[in-house]
Order: C-alpha cells, then sequence, then structure tokens
C-alpha cells in the first residue's frame, strides 16, 4: 500500500536532502568555492518549471558561517509546492499535501541530473558526505484532555510506561501535557540509521502529534554516484512507507483511507 491510496493522509512534508563536502580555507572555516557559480547555472535550469525564485535573509550571511544553510527556493508560483532550496553544499526538494511517491521520486532525479551537471566539475569537486528521506505527519491531539501514551499504545502499538509511584502522593497529573520521544537504529538498506520521533506540535493551528520519519546516512554510509543515489532513495523510501503502515495499521488507517 501507499501512501497516494489514502484520501486523507496526515502528510505534513517530504524531504529529500543531499549534501557535499566544503573546503576547508583557514581552520575552522569552510566554505564551497563553486557555489555562486552553481547557483547561476540551477536558476537558468530551473525557470521554466520552477519559475519563482525567493532569496533568503540567510543569502546575506558571509560565506564563512553559511555552509549549509539554505538561501534560494525556486518554486513553480509563490507559496506554491513542491520547491528546491539550495544554499553552500545542501540541496533539498519538498513536498506537502500533493505529494505522490512516483512523482517526488521523478522529480528528485531531475534535481540530482541538474546538480551532477551543472556543479563545475562535479566528479572531483562535488562529495557526497549526507543524505537524508524525512516525512513529517501530523494528526489533531488534544494534550490537555487525552492520554498521549494511551494513544501511541492502542494507535500506533508504541508502549511508554512511566514508572506509577512517581504520580503517587505528588499532585503531578498523570495526562502529559507535552512530549518529545525520539529513537534511532541502524538500518542495513540502506546502510544508515532510522530516526522515528512523536512531539507535541500544531497542524494548521490546532494541537497535533507530530511524528517523523527519517532515513539519514553520512560519511561513507552515503553513495557519491547519482545512480547509487536514486537507489538508495528508493531503498529508503520503502523502509520509511513500511513503518508508516505498520505504526498506522488498524483505527489510524481507516481514519486516513
Amino acid at each position: 500500500m501507499s501512501r497516494k491510496e489514502l484520501k486523507n493522509k496526515p502528510l505534513v512534508e517530504a524531504i529529500f536532502e543531499l549534501r557535499w563536502n566544503l573546503k576547508e580555507t583557514a581552520p575552522g572555516i569552510k566554505i564551497d568555492p563553486h557555489y555562486k557559480l552553481l547557483i547561476g547555472r540551477l536558476y537558468d535550469k530551473f525557470q521554466e518549471e520552477y519559475k519563482f525564485h525567493e532569496q533568503l535573509l540567510a543569502a546575506a550571511m558571509p560565506d564563512e558561517m553559511a555552509g549549509y544553510m539554505v538561501q534560494h527556493r525556486f518554486r513553480k508560483n509563490k507559496n506554491e509546492w513542491p520547491l528546491i532550496q539550495l544554499g553552500p553544499g545542501i540541496i533539498t526538494f519538498n513536498d506537502t499535501e500533493g505529494y505522490v511517491w512516483e512523482d517526488f521520486k521523478n522529480k528528485i532525479i531531475i534535481v540530482l541530473d541538474n546538480l551532477f551537471e551543472l556543479y563545475p566539475d562535479a566528479e572531483d569537486n562535488l562529495k557526497v558526505n549526507s543524505l537524508l528521506l524525512r516525512y513529517i505527519d501530523a494528526i489533531n491531539f488534544d494534550f490537555e484532555k487525552d492520554d498521549i501514551f494511551k494513544f501511541l499504545k492502542e494507535k500506533m502499538k508504541v508502549n511508554i510506561t512511566l514508572y506509577p509511584k512517581l504520580f503517587e502522593d505528588t499532585g503531578i497529573d498523570r495526562i502529559s501535557a507535552s512530549i518529545d520521544l525520539r529513537f534511532s537504529f541502524p538500518s542495513t538498506k540502506p546502510k544508515g540509521v532510522i530516526n522515528l520521533r512523536f512531539a507535541r506540535g500544531k497542524k494548521e493551528g490546532t494541537d497535533a502529534l507530530i511524528w517523523e520519519t527519517m532515513v539519514r546516512s553520512t560519511a561513507g554510509d552515503a553513495p557519491g554516484i547519482k545512480e547509487n543515489i536514486v537507489t538508495w532513495l528508493v531503498d529508503s523510501h520503502n523502509l520509511t512507507n513500511d513503518w508508516f503502515f505498520k505504526l498506522i495499521e488498524g483505527e489510524l488507517l481507516r481514519r486516513f483511507e
């Protein structure tokens, strides 16, 4: 099953991120010497499909302080998704409610094609050091009224139990006012780490349970060849998709269908 089949999917945002090595020009100072040339080349390339360009405030920062900070966005039109983000050593592709996996994947492949084609002497200079695929989902939840630990156990098969005596004779309410749980596990396909997070947040101004499923590969685990990056992307999607549907199996799945 895929998210495409869900009429009421809880997706807030899907994010693909690629980072590459910066050049150390002095102790503690790293820059991307080809970045400004890359901006111009990608700007020209993206004009047909992503004609709306946003220069962010971070673009005014000195090169020595701007490593891995997003400075530019490219969209089809103002405030529309999907979008491409670019900064020294970093490029991302982001989508929201309109997300469909095949379309998301194909657009990332186009971004990769352009990056590896237009980055100056990419074979020698573009050294990938991190890949990330991240899904942010949300469901409305009243933290003041309902027990989030009970919800996680009954609806998402995640059982977190605090020692009951913590609440005895202390005047502390058992209903948690907030939550921020993080878990990380090594993965083999792709090689890297899968992260799961549950936290209190907002969805369209209303209190919500936010959960994130993220795969990250760094250093030697992150493939540097374009074709292998696409394989990594597919494997990461398969893993996050598997976890997503296992977590919502049952009542939540029926709610999202």
